[in-house]
């Protein structure tokens, strides 16, 4: 019989990003950019039009995939949906989410006289029609995220701020909205899993404004529904903190989620300790105002690196800490991607960018290429005694320079060093390993054959004469 050759299958990146949730250990990265109404910057239109079409939705989403190359992506990042079926008025941004402006029991209705929930209502058609579309076109490669309003954070839209006195005051009617408002994430999130999400990320940010105490008496055993709900459908969970709840990691570890998700308020390395001992997953931490929205592609390079660090290869996944702001810049979202998928430009990166204020100031005059008789080439460099492409690279200038012949000048510049980080900025070299040949980059990390540098050194040669 014929030998049979085993194909190794490429994994998708849906299939690495739920390695990751379910705390497995991951070939690469993975990353999730929380892309909310960043998705209608992108495509041209208001956050209001775009959280108010299934087709805007999708054609949002759809961009996000082709510029960020994700592991994930939510359907929408919204956490008014619910609150605005059950009666809450809402304002409407040009460049935002919308904000709940009114509280229905806090104008003396009871949990009696809201509307009755179900996922029919208000705009969760339009996120369900979106998340059938996309899981048909492009759910076999990225996971999809059905995000549900978490139920503290519910029961504050529905309660307003009396639900801090009253927890106090009236901690059984507390407990009675949270678990309401539980009920109501399960049938979001039943609604959700029903039409394809894989991945269900309860996302409650104002349960970093309570106590240890006061989270595991009114949600944790709310949360545990929804979590425990989705692990019976064959789900993965996430519980997704906003702000500063360091104080709750315990008692968030201790839920029945799959997944853990925090901002930069958090330190990474400490939700990191405690999910390992809870045998969680864990994810987010890129700083999202500073450096997503405000900062430039190195910060973004920089910041993911540092989060790739920390997290390791078992169960962390890339992500900010809460939607992406509308504005933020395209080209820092796709570097955190490239450092996401080469780890070849990841090392790279980090050389690159911790070595520039060592070079700043560093004075590099450049020849005179057209009246110079020597022929300069510059080769930009990791460092061609550790990086096996810059050595072949290295390998081949030297090689066509000796059939070549003459006054020729080839100079490696290592970006270890200032003058090499300096040389590069000078040349406009931004990709590693480069070949340029009198200042100019011809060959941009890609090694030329013999031929082909053979002859691009002798038609240089041909023109300064």
């Amino acid at each position: 019989m014929p030998e049979v050759c085993e194909v190794k299958k490429t994994m998708t990146g849906r299939e690495l990003l739920l390695k990751a949730i379910r705390n497995q250990v991951t070939s690469r990265p993975v990353w999730v950019p929380f892309v909310g109404v960043h998705g209608a910057k992108i495509i041209g239109v208001s956050a209001e039009d775009y959280l108010k079409s299934a087709d805007l939705i999708v054609k949002g989403l759809k961009k996000a995939y082709e510029l960020y190359k994700p592991d994930g992506l939510p359907i929408v990042f919204d956490l008014q949906m619910e609150a605005e079926v059950l009666g809450c008025q809402l304002k409407w941004a040009e460049q935002g989410p919308p904000s709940v402006v009114t509280h229905p029991l806090e104008q003396g209705k009871s949990l009696a006289d809201l509307p009755v929930f179900d996922v029919q209502s208000g705009r969760f058609p339009i996120a369900l029609q979106a998340l059938r579309t996309l899981k048909a076109d492009i759910g076999e490669k990225v996971a999809l995220y059905g995000l549900v309003c978490g139920p503290f954070t519910l029961a504050l839209h529905l309660l307003g701020n009396n639900i801090f006195l009253d927890m106090f005051d009236k901690p059984d009617y507390v407990r009675a909205v949270v678990s309401y408002c539980a009920s109501v994430g399960m049938k979001v999130a039943q609604g959700y899993l029903d039409n394809g999400a894989d991945v269900i990320a309860v996302v409650d940010p104002m349960t970093s404004q309570i106590s240890p105490e006061h989270f595991k008496e009114f949600c944790s055993g709310p949360m545990n529904h929804i979590f425990d709900l989705v692990r019976s459908k064959g789900g993965c969970s996430s519980l997704f903190v906003c702000g500063d709840a360091t104080r709750n990691l315990e008692v968030m570890g201790a839920t029945t989620c799959d997944n853990m998700s925090i901002d930069e308020n958090i330190p990474l390395e400490k939700v990191r300790d405690v999910t390992r001992a809870h045998d969680k997953s864990f994810g987010g931490n890129l700083r999202l105002t500073v450096v997503l929205l405000m900062g430039d592609e190195d910060d973004a390079r920089l910041d993911a690196i540092r989060c790739i660090d920390i997290g390791g290869g078992c169960g962390y996944v890339l992500a900010p800490g809460c939607d992406l702001p509308y504005a933020t810049p395209e080209k820092n979202l796709q570097a955190v991607g490239a450092m996401v998928h080469d780890s070849y430009q990841r090392e790279i990166a980090k050389r690159t960018i911790t070595a520039k204020a060592a070079g700043a100031g560093v004075d590099i005059k450049l020849p005179d290429y057209d009246r110079d008789r020597n022929l300069y080439i510059d080769v930009i460099t990791l460092d061609s005694a550790s990086c096996a492409p810059c050595q072949y690279m290295m390998d081949a200038v030297h090689r066509a320079a000796k059939i070549v012949g003459g006054p020729i000048c080839v100079v490696e510049h290592r970006i270890t060093t200032r003058e090499g980080v300096a040389m590069m900025a000078r040349l406009g070299v931004s990709n590693l390993p480069t070949i340029c040949i009198d200042g100019a980059a011809q060959f941009i990390s890609l090694i030329p054959d013999q031929n082909t540098l053979v002859k691009a050194l002798q038609e240089r040669i041909a023109a300064k004469k």
